[in-house]
């Protein structure tokens, strides 16, 4: 491989890092923001604000890197989400970190999308599956070192590093871009849907506000939520016939094959099954069993060194088992990991969660590059594109849907479990506060509210991914690669 496709590669790899290391390092930081700014009962909005606009702009950048170029339009995403990292690491308030987290998600949208474009751009198609698992790598890596250098910056400075942290690779990242990826584009005439950005946009927060809404103990509550979902349902009826009509349609409607959209109700369900997992066991580890952030970080990395080995062993297999029968066993194995969630407890060991979270990131690792190569496979050449664009914004959407509900559960159950000991008008998201103290809440009583509530959640995983091993059995034994 020549000296310049190489730079390429490292250029796109570090912008990958940056977004994925990301993801890895707030998760594992998540109970300490959360404990420090009083912000339990908002704890899904850190993550949903973050995931919801990098979802819509994932589209938008596809399309505005065709009339101005990758390289142009990935370093303004970078350097947007720059600028939103340093914002929330100044944050000294819960809202002002989910708003600069929606900020660093507008950047990120650019990552996700135009870094896999300039590998179909750049690299022939027999480079392009070597270089996309590299960038899968790069994924394994960065959930490894995540974790660890998210603790290890708690424990050792604060939480406000691990957004920081970001600085040196970003500006690497876009050193490299703009001195290595030389583009010979045509500027194409295109009309960008906007309007149709717009609907979506609309139809994703009144979903997601549907969803948070439920979980914050108010009587009214269930009847606003009520009202958000259905105004989402309006809007997303709105969308698709806006996109029927539309001359260059965000989502082709087209790509939606029998076998695609199984595909993508699987990567949907199994996205926001992983998002509980990446979310509340750190939670777990820290606020139930006591540990510290880095034995947490610890603790999470044996998901990410699974799911890297079992999406480099079993993408070889696919050939000679065939893609349902590599999603159906690790569906199972999803399945066996998250029942054994209901054995954890105030109690448990370590080696409990570490084999569970081993287990959990062998299915999810397994699963995920294979559904990845079913929607590709369910299209022909000239859709492929959009079709994993947008089975990358449905597991985007299963994960902002996903913790929305997962958190309306938790907080939810934490205030049942207050009320059948006796003490009422606690707010989850107050529970170190003082007045909590004053109000008789112990921190035993948190503990076992938060074990209690977590129990809950995980049952409710375990449904979810049951749901999706039943879907499995509907895809079809063999599955030829259109043309």
């Amino acid at each position: 491989m020549e000296l310049k496709k190489r730079n390429i590669i490292i250029a796109i790899m570090l912008a990958m890092f940056l977004a994925a290391v990301e993801g890895t390092v707030v998760t594992t930081a998540v109970p300490t923001i959360i404990k420090d700014l009083n912000g339990f009962g908002l704890v899904s909005w850190i993550f949903s604000s973050y995931l919801i606009t990098s979802a819509i702009t994932t589209p938008i950048y596809g399309k505005l890197s065709d009339l101005y170029g990758r390289k142009n339009v990935l370093t303004i995403g970078i350097a947007i989400f720059l600028l939103g990292s340093i914002l929330c690491g100044l944050s000294q308030n819960i809202y002002s970190l989910i708003i600069f987290r929606a900020l660093q998600g507008i950047g990120a949208g650019s990552i996700f999308t135009i870094t896999y474009t300039i590998v179909g751009d750049v690299f022939s198609i027999s480079e392009r599956a070597k270089v996309q698992g590299w960038l899968s790598t790069v994924w394994g890596i960065s959930s490894l070192i995540g974790p660890f250098l998210g603790g290890f910056l708690i424990d050792t400075l604060s939480w406000h590093w691990i957004f920081f942290i970001n600085i040196p690779f970003g500006i690497i990242s876009i050193v490299l871009i703009q001195k290595n990826l030389i583009e010979n584009f045509q500027k194409k005439k295109r009309k960008i849907d906007y309007f149709g950005s717009v609907i979506l946009t609309a139809a994703i927060v009144f979903l997601l506000c549907g969803f948070l809404t439920e979980g914050n103990g108010k009587s009214r509550s269930t009847i606003l939520s009520a009202i958000y979902v259905i105004l989402a349902l309006v809007f997303f009826a709105f969308f698709y016939f806006v996109e029927r009509r539309a001359e260059e349609p965000i989502i082709p409607f087209e790509i939606f094959t029998k076998f695609n959209i199984i595909a993508n109700v699987i990567s949907f369900l199994e996205s926001a099954s992983l998002i509980a997992m990446d979310v509340y066991m750190p939670l777990y580890i820290q606020n139930v069993l006591g540990f510290g952030a880095t034995i947490s970080g610890l603790c999470m990395s044996p998901m990410s060194f699974t799911w890297l080995l079992s999406s480099i062993f079993l993408a070889k297999c696919i050939i000679k088992y065939r893609e349902k029968y590599i999603i159906l066993i690790c569906s199972i194995i999803v399945l066996l990991g998250s029942v054994l969630l209901l054995d954890m407890g105030i109690s448990s060991s370590l080696l409990s969660v570490i084999l569970c979270v081993a287990i959990l990131g062998f299915g999810f690792g397994g699963n995920f590059t294979t559904l990845t190569i079913v929607v590709q496979s369910s299209v022909g050449y000239y859709m492929r594109g959009a079709a994993t664009a947008s089975n990358s914004l449905l597991r985007n959407l299963g994960q902002t849907v996903g913790i929305s509900i997962f958190g309306s559960i938790f907080n939810l159950n934490i205030l049942k479990y207050f009320n059948r000991i006796g003490i009422s008008g606690i707010d989850p998201s107050n529970l170190y506060s003082k007045a909590s103290v004053n109000m008789g809440v112990s921190l035993q009583f948190i503990k076992e509210s938060i074990n209690s509530s977590l129990h809950v959640l995980f049952i409710c995983v375990i449904i979810i991914n049951g749901a999706s091993l039943i879907l499995s059995l509907f895809l079809p034994k063999d599955l030829k690669e259109n043309d």
